[in-house]
């Protein structure tokens, strides 16, 4: 059975840092221990079972998807202005409470878009360039530690949130399905890592 816990280290906020939307740095501390505590109680349930953990049953695409979920609802809960986006699909993720109709927009401007990475520094892939403010969550799941039963829980070790325009971005080439994406390009993600709100650690490149 699993008996430790991710900590946050919480000398790693940066509490210069300037945050829109009334967000204060105690919203990330709460939404990141969150998401620790839900991967403790259900790797302690799979273990328990004689069953892989959640960071080893999942693809790193839906383990991004489920953290970007998870970090969304969990500073939603914790804001004093922001809610999800009631939209299927809406952009962006975290909405300003009121804003609008039934809390709920296809495509709006006032919020925050919630990104999730294993990729450091930051630099993720968008369904397309937009003017947004836009906060990237870096994590790190091993699963090459052996025995199984000594692997690390996941762990974030990066938060960004930055504003960022169309231009910081350049555009992907067209993937196999014709999907177009975008991504920061170098000055866009320098703009997005000056902007750093948890730093443990994070490759120089």
């Amino acid at each position: 059975m699993l008996t430790t816990k991710t900590a946050i280290d919480t000398t790693k906020f940066n509490h210069d840092a300037k945050l829109p939307f009334e967000l204060r740095i105690s919203d990330f501390e709460h939404a990141i221990q969150d998401i620790y505590d839900f991967f403790f109680d259900v790797n302690n349930l799979l273990s328990t079972k004689g069953l892989h953990r959640l960071d080893d049953m999942m693809r790193p695409a839906a383990m991004s998807g489920l953290i970007s979920d998870m970090v969304t609802a969990s500073l939603a809960k914790f804001s004093r202005s922001l809610v999800e986006n009631d939209h299927f699909n809406g952009h962006p993720d975290l909405i300003v409470r009121g804003k609008y109709a039934k809390n709920a927009i296809a495509s709006g401007t006032e919020g925050v878009e919630i990104k999730s990475t294993r990729k450091s520094g930051g630099a993720v892939d968008t369904h397309g360039a937009r003017k947004q403010w836009m906060c990237v969550f870096v994590y790190e799941v091993d699963n090459e530690t052996e025995p199984a039963t000594e692997r690390q829980p996941m762990r974030f070790t990066e938060i960004y949130l930055a504003f960022v325009e169309e231009s910081d971005f350049r555009s992907n080439a067209r993937g196999a399905l014709g999907t177009r994406t975008a991504t920061l390009h170098k000055e866009g993600v320098a703009k997005l890592r000056s902007h750093w709100i948890y730093l443990e650690k994070r490759d120089s490149n």
